[in-house]
């Protein structure tokens, strides 16, 4: 894995606007040290904070509408989750206007960019119809590139019992007018869940959505042990996410391939499961992600800090270690190499912390300690 502390911080005070200097045309240009600093149109003096690339948040679910607040309640009394309440997000999306649905969305997009998030992973999936995936894929590509085909989310309440009839709704018509609107394919392979899709539907999905063009990604590992993670790995997919429950196979396979893995600790935080084990990952070498995994059900935060401190605290990553996952790891995890860094020809999307170092991120948790300078989508 690549050094986490190469994308950790800037240091030094002096930030260059993209007239010329250290940033030009929307570009970093130049990165060292201020004292040698080429000659700027305009010097902006951040006065010791930390400056740290935009997060790249590659796991979200934010085109949706309704509130399950009294299924977080129920959890938190002791209610397992099982996939289930996805239903009733979808239920209530198929009745909201798109004008309904463009606001809020664009409420979610605000929140994380406030919060330091520059580029952000949107996934259709509330929708399951042709019309309303199509419909949620349109309004995402209105705020971001990254758009995700999830017409496998779960089995909607219409196909109950006929899952096999459903993925060939998913892998035909839903996906031959789905597939001009998104860049990815996803699907939700969970065998033990009696609403998500087993291994050879999940392939099924995955093996369609290549032929049409799109990037691979699977939710996979969540509920339980599976075959998602290694079929992930087999079809080439740019990063399985979840990752809760691993078998050592699925380490050896992760190990061994350019997929990432995401962590995704919101979910274990809203869900009282138990936390990914980030430290075998990164000790095995596999490439890791942060990210929310922003939805009504599960983990309803935009707050890539808070994944931050939730990493560092539950899943025993240094801050170093988070951060790179938040930024060059959601990167990897999008098959970017233009943004999550401050590298020389990276988009010059920067966060500044109110703070004099990235480990105050998860030092001060729950502090509004980030803001972005620049943004790209």
């Amino acid at each position: 894995m690549p050094d986490p502390r190469a994308s950790a911080e800037a240091s030094g005070t002096r930030r260059a606007t993209p007239d010329g200097g250290p940033a030009s045309g929307g570009r970093v240009a130049w990165v060292g040290l201020a004292a040698g600093a080429p000659a700027a149109d305009r010097v902006i003096d951040v006065d010791g904070r930390a400056v740290v690339p935009s997060f790249v948040d590659s796991h979200t679910h934010l085109a949706f509408a309704g509130d399950r607040a009294s299924e977080f309640t129920a959890r938190m009394a002791g209610a397992p989750y099982d996939g289930g309440g996805i239903a009733s997000t979808v239920a209530a999306t198929r009745g909201s206007s798109a004008e309904a649905l463009r606001a809020r969305l664009a409420a979610f997009v605000a929140e994380a960019r406030a919060q330091g998030t520059g580029t952000i992973e949107i996934k259709s999936g509330y929708g399951l119809t042709v019309v309303d995936e199509v419909r949620l894929l349109q309004l995402a590509r209105e705020v971001t590139s990254e758009t995700t085909f999830l017409g496998a989310h779960v089995v909607p309440t219409e196909y109950a019992g006929r899952a096999d009839d459903y993925v060939d709704l998913v892998t035909g018509s839903m996906l031959a007018e789905c597939a001009p609107h998104a860049r990815w394919i996803d699907v939700f392979c969970e065998p033990g869940s009696p609403h998500a899709f087993d291994g050879d539907q999940a392939r099924a999905v995955l093996v369609a959505g290549r032929r049409a063009g799109l990037g691979l990604r699977v939710h996979a590992g969540q509920l339980g042990p599976g075959p998602g993670v290694r079929l992930g790995v087999e079809l080439g997919a740019a990063a399985v996410d979840h990752c809760t429950h691993l078998t050592d196979a699925d380490l050896d396979a992760l190990a061994g391939s350019d997929t990432v893995a995401t962590l995704l600790p919101g979910v274990e935080f809203s869900t009282r499961s138990p936390y990914p084990d980030a430290r075998a990952l990164l000790d095995a070498g596999v490439r890791v992600a942060l990210a929310t995994d922003c939805n009504p059900g599960t983990s309803f935060t935009s707050s890539m800090p808070l994944c931050i401190a939730l990493a560092v605290r539950e899943m025993h990553m240094t801050p170093a270690e988070a951060l790179w996952a938040a930024t060059a790891g959601g990167a990897l995890a999008l098959r970017r190499d233009d943004v999550g860094h401050l590298g020389v020809g990276a988009h010059a999307d920067l966060t500044v912390l109110e703070a004099p170092s990235h480990e105050h991120l998860a030092y001060r948790p729950g502090v509004p300690l980030a803001r972005t300078m620049a943004l790209v989508t």
